[in-house]
């Protein structure tokens, strides 16, 4: 996807937006190692691609994918299902203070809490729907495996079973194994995403996924 659409070039006033969201997401400390500072501009990056693609309003989606993550919270604290809507108020709250336009924050509001997993809100827009599919793209390939590990480490959990590694004859258990996510919820994302521009890079992804847990199982035995 990112070879396909072009380099798109913003307004003045969304590139200053762009410099108050980047300074604004620094100045936070996050609770989740997955969420800093690249995985935010990862996700503008495609927003925009996506935004183009879809013919959607930039006004709403970069702000939204900047700010998405502003409030993180760890993957296994009993909050996680509410992050999405706290980062939502805490991002109009930080819109309001530098003067953006006010008519974009109901849908700027919308999509920032419609974009998360846990949270399971029904999306109302095609920037919501581009906001979700952005972050969801940075769960897969090359990226996404190596966001998943990072995770896993930072809480604990072990790689894999060591009796049923790729969960042959037992259900998954991501609480307790890296790898059962992959099962649980990583291979099954490309099937979720909303927006056609998104679906065949998920796909894509999806793929190189595959070939790293086959390439695992020779490994591992």
């Amino acid at each position: 996807m990112e070879q396909r659409l072009p380099v798109l070039v913003l307004s003045e006033p969304l590139q200053q937006l762009e410099n108050h969201c980047r300074a604004f997401i620094l100045s936070l400390v996050s609770a989740d190692v997955a969420h800093d500072i690249t995985h935010i501009e990862r996700v503008v990056r495609v927003a925009k691609q996506l935004c183009f693609a879809e013919d959607a309003s930039m006004d709403v989606v970069l702000p939204a994918a900047w700010l998405h993550d502003c409030v993180a919270v760890a993957k296994n604290h009993p909050d996680r299902a509410k992050a999405s809507t706290m980062a939502a108020d805490k991002a109009i709250s930080f819109l309001a203070s530098i003067g953006y336009d006010a008519q974009y924050f109901d849908a700027i509001h919308h999509a920032i809490v419609a974009h998360s997993f846990s949270a399971n809100i029904a999306i109302e827009s095609v920037e919501a729907q581009i906001v979700q599919d952005a972050d969801r793209m940075d769960a897969l390939g090359a990226i996404g495996v190596s966001r998943c590990m990072k995770v896993g480490g930072s809480i604990g959990r072990n790689l894999y079973h060591p009796d049923d590694p790729f969960c042959a004859h037992r259900s998954p258990d991501d609480s307790l194994y890296t790898l059962d996510h992959f099962f649980i919820k990583l291979l099954h994302i490309a099937q979720s995403m909303n927006t056609p521009s998104a679906k065949a890079e998920a796909v894509r992804r999806t793929e190189y996924m595959q070939v790293f847990i086959e390439q695992l199982k020779s490994e591992i035995g």
